[in-house]
């Protein structure tokens, strides 16, 4: 058996990130019973055990964690077909504009870079509707992978461009972004070391995949709280120099000297074949 149908990735997902059948069947909004159910018929068919069951609960077997890795790129390929499919069509745009591309950002990052790109290719005679989507922290990879967005101004080394096709825009140094307030503030230079174990600044966590990874710091889902966050004296950020256009008065921005260089590229999927983006690409380039 060498096919999977939609629905059974969907169910053996579900189990296999939250690791409780009841969990996942809440979350899928059906009844444990049949979950259970499926889940069976579907390690029957593929001949192999996905999940261990025990009394402490569930985990999975080498097999299922080969079927979590690539049952998510299965189901992010068919997501993103339906929704790029809908956007070809006008599908989802006020305007009902056919073939619009959707551009996502990191919020406030690359301001300068942005604005640029924006205008050179709305001045291009073949340029169609951009409609740009801000993301958090490294989101703009999983809305490349899941349709979301077409293209996306992605961050090494902060953003992980395996799997897309891109070319590099812009290189730039770091700042720490610090309450106007705190004694680091007043520095000319900081390094890496200074910002990074402050019992009073603890990092915010930002979200991957839905959960907040652990630590001291508070949950952030966007730039505006963090930026609130960090006026309260609450947290501190590193960002690339450009993130100076977002600041607030109560805010500082101080240089890291030996932070790596951040490096703006934009990326697209391997496969696409659609003119406008390739339009888009050459614009950026050619900044």
């Amino acid at each position: 058996m060498d096919t999977l149908e939609t629905r059974e990735l969907r169910y053996f997902l579900a189990v296999a990130e939250e690791l409780h059948f009841g969990r996942a069947a809440e979350r899928l909004g059906m009844a444990q019973p049949p979950l259970s159910r499926a889940i069976q018929q579907l390690e029957r068919r593929l001949g192999v055990c996905l999940l261990e069951r025990n009394r402490r609960g569930v985990s999975l077997t080498g097999a299922g964690e080969v079927l979590l890795h690539e049952g998510r790129a299965a189901l992010d390929a068919t997501t993103a077909a339906a929704r790029r499919t809908r956007r070809a069509g006008g599908v989802g745009s006020a305007s009902g504009t056919r073939n619009r591309l959707v551009l996502a950002v990191k919020a406030a990052a690359s301001h300068e870079l942005l604005l640029k790109l924006l205008d050179a290719y709305a001045a291009e005679p073949d340029a169609v509707e951009v409609e740009v989507l801000p993301s958090g922290t490294c989101e703009q990879e999983e809305m490349l992978r899941d349709g979301r967005a077409d293209v996306a101004l992605m961050h090494a080394p902060y953003n992980s461009l395996a799997g897309f096709d891109s070319e590099e825009l812009l290189s730039e140094g770091q700042i720490a972004v610090l309450p106007a307030g705190h004694p680091l503030a007043g520095r000319r230079t900081l390094s890496l070391a200074d910002v990074s174990d402050l019992p009073d600044l603890p990092l915010a966590r930002w979200p991957r995949h839905g959960t907040y990874p652990p630590g001291p710091g508070p949950e952030v889902r966007d730039q505006t709280q963090l930026a609130q966050l960090i006026a309260l004296g609450r947290t501190m950020a590193v960002f690339p120099d450009s993130s100076r256009a977002w600041l607030w008065a109560e805010h500082a921005a101080v240089p890291l000297t030996d932070a790596p260089p951040v490096v703006t590229h934009i990326a697209w999927p391997a496969h696409s074949r659609s003119v406008a983006l390739a339009g888009l690409i050459r614009t950026a380039t050619e900044l």
